[in-house]
């Protein structure tokens, strides 16, 4: 018997050596106790690193949803499967039993299918945090069609992109969305998107907020009535295990998003069994992430990880600040919730409040925190384990990220002990590798390096859609036969690993991973923009915040200045979204370069960071003397 939730510290070494000295039946083994599957697979695993090339499972068959939803309906029909608690406190929260849950989904999947949408079709998901979110990922699975969700902050052109990356035959939307006070219009976003997407042929639309739209005749259609008059009764579409499950955009540190595609077996098994370990998921909990589903983590960890486990899930609409700051933590005492798992930047943004707005409320039914999107710093460890854990529930600082599927290194509450900043060890299945520059693993505690995994996990993104080349370049080149995360990572003397942050350009601003390169290109667009680099810098809500070096065409008066700066910061929002702003935007009159033209952005980001006291050589520039200029005049 597997063990599918690890319950104390000797087991999970014991599992843990398991997993890696026999990988291929420590999964088999999990696969086949706790999922169903329309025929067992012919090999557990195939990989090769240098292609790349990985398959899970190869030859079996099932289909992800019947997991997720079919297989609890003969014992667990009534429970609520996904709670809904809107933006508005006012309007009555939703419980969605695993039966309504699965009437929905095939509902609107014969919708998905009268619309003409088959196995292999992609369909652009752009919606607010309500249940049709969830439903319409769902009945996507169901019927093998691969959805492509875009979190519903993104600008027109980044919609645009996305659907035309992977040619999406259909947009899901809603006529627009709430935040806080604020209503969006989504509608206009997608029409706007749709200007210049000759693949799609229909878009649906969800009823949320009443505002008036534009409806294109023959193209767009509202989707409740076509769900009144469609068949609660849709028999699952059997999927290969390595069939396309979802393409997930994330930032690239050069050129456009990389569309990261997951496939259906290997996911599946890899969510599930990191979310009933990561969390300790007990039957009856109710668990609460705040992601939202536009992200890796809401894939995971609302929507597949917990209802593979016949979870009860909790879906949030609203923003933490609204009504007041106490949101968060009305919520929990409402729904009496058990794991709560959120981002350090909303951490950091509710202890700058009043400790009222937490000692307010009962939060007495949490039994595991967890922290998710960039490591968590030490100030925000302790007042998120003294105020809302009261010093009972474990925090798990989880490192993982859209390319991996599912956590990678964390701690499992009640296992692990907690250091804050240390995401701890890596979970079962992970073996971690630390390099150096030259391309050796350094072997043994107390190192630091480039942090690696040197053997394929089932979460692992397959490949970037349409473009292997670039899936082999990105991860798989900088070091032989190893998969390079990005980040640069310590190995302390127990042998935790704690996560020191991206060494190439991109920068995480609360939680979201943004590459510089395509901000870059949208400030160079500005006519007065010659040139720009982009750095962070440390920001106490956001983690970082983003610090824009900007040379001007011809150098006008200084009071234009500051209208430069909007319009810069409004083309930003434009091409990518209003997530990636600048904090502060320096004009200057050059750029630290080599003699090649390269731009030293290290050198900005410590004047950035106020650390001008340890720049290095700058002699070897091809311009030394603009640094000092920069200094002079840094905002």
């Amino acid at each position: 018997m597997s063990s599918y939730q690890i319950k104390n510290l000797e087991e999970y070494y014991q599992v843990y050596r398991k997993s890696v000295r026999d990988p291929e039946n420590f999964w088999a083994e999990i696969a086949e106790e706790h999922f169903v599957w329309r025929k067992p697979w012919d090999k557990v695993l195939d990989w090769d690193f240098s292609k790349p090339e990985v398959k899970w499972f190869e030859g079996a068959q099932l289909n992800i949803t019947e997991n997720c939803i079919d297989r609890h309906l003969a014992t667990q029909a009534d429970k609520t499967a996904i709670i809904f608690e809107p933006n508005d406190p006012k309007e009555k929260a939703q419980h969605i039993s695993y039966q309504q849950l699965h009437e929905k989904v095939c509902a609107f999947s014969n919708v998905l299918k009268d619309q003409g949408i088959k196995k292999g079709d992609r369909v652009c998901i752009y919606l607010p945090m309500i249940p049709e979110l969830a439903v319409s990922i769902l009945a996507c699975a169901r019927i093998g069609a691969i959805h492509s969700v875009v979190f519903a902050g993104f600008s027109s052109t980044a919609i645009a992109s996305r659907i035309n990356d992977c040619e999406c035959n259909m947009v899901i939307t809603s006529d627009g969305s709430f935040r806080g006070t604020k209503k969006i219009d989504l509608k206009g976003i997608v029409d706007e998107a749709l200007e210049s997407t000759p693949t799609i042929k229909s878009v649906l639309v969800v009823k949320r907020t009443e505002v008036p739209i534009n409806m294109k005749e023959g193209r767009d259609h509202w989707v409740q009535p076509l769900l009144d008059k469609a068949s609660m009764d849709c028999p699952i579409e059997i999927m290969n295990a390595e069939d396309p499950l979802f393409i997930l955009y994330t930032s690239g540190s050069t050129g456009k998003p990389k569309g990261m595609m997951h496939t259906t077996a290997g996911y599946m098994v890899y969510s599930a069994y990191t979310f009933k370990n990561v969390f300790q998921y007990k039957v009856g909990d109710v668990y609460w992430c705040t992601a939202d589903i536009g992200w890796i983590t809401g894939h995971s960890y609302i929507v597949y990880g917990p209802l593979a486990n016949g979870a009860t899930t909790l879906m949030f609409e609203g923003v933490p600040n609204f009504p007041d700051f106490s949101r968060f933590w009305e919520i929990i005492e409402k729904h009496k919730v058990n794991q709560f798992y959120t981002a350090p930047t909303a951490i950091r943004a509710l202890a700058k409040e009043k400790l009222d707005y937490v000692e307010n409320h009962d939060l007495s039914s949490l039994k595991v925190l967890g922290t998710v999107g960039e490591p968590i710093n030490e100030e925000a460890w302790h007042w998120y384990n003294d105020n809302v854990g009261k010093k009972k529930s474990p925090i798990v600082d989880t490192w993982w990220q859209t390319e991996t599927g599912g956590i990678m290194i964390s701690p499992i509450p009640y296992c692990t002990p907690t250091i804050p900043t240390y995401a701890t060890l890596p979970l079962p299945g992970i073996q971690p590798a630390l390099m150096d520059e030259q391309g050796k693993e350094l072997k043994g505690n107390q190192v630091d390096g480039r942090l690696c995994i040197k053997f394929p996990w089932p979460g692992m993104a397959r490949t970037i859609w349409g473009d292997h080349k670039r899936y082999k370049d990105t991860y798989f080149t900088a070091f032989e036969n190893k998969y390079f995360t990005g980040d640069g990572a310590l190995r302390d003397t127990v042998g935790y690993y704690r996560i020191t942050g991206r060494v190439d350009d991109v920068i995480i601003v609360s939680g979201h991973n943004l590459g510089t390169a395509p901000i870059e290109d949208a400030i160079n667009e500005h006519p007065a923009v010659a040139e720009s680099a982009i750095v962070g810098f440390p920001h106490d809500v956001k983690g970082n915040a983003l610090y824009g070096y900007v040379i001007l065409k011809e150098t006008g008066e200084s009071r234009m200045h500051d209208n430069l700066r909007k319009e810069i910061n409004q083309i930003i929002t434009e091409h990518i979204g209003p997530i990636a702003k600048l904090d502060k935007i320096q004009f200057t009159e050059g750029l630290p370069k080599t003699r090649s033209g390269k731009i030293m952005r290290r050198i900005l980001r410590k004047i950035a960071c106020n650390e001008t006291d340890s720049l290095g050589d700058t002699s070897t520039l091809l311009n030394p003397e603009v640094v000092q200029e920069i200094i002079d005049n840094k905002l």
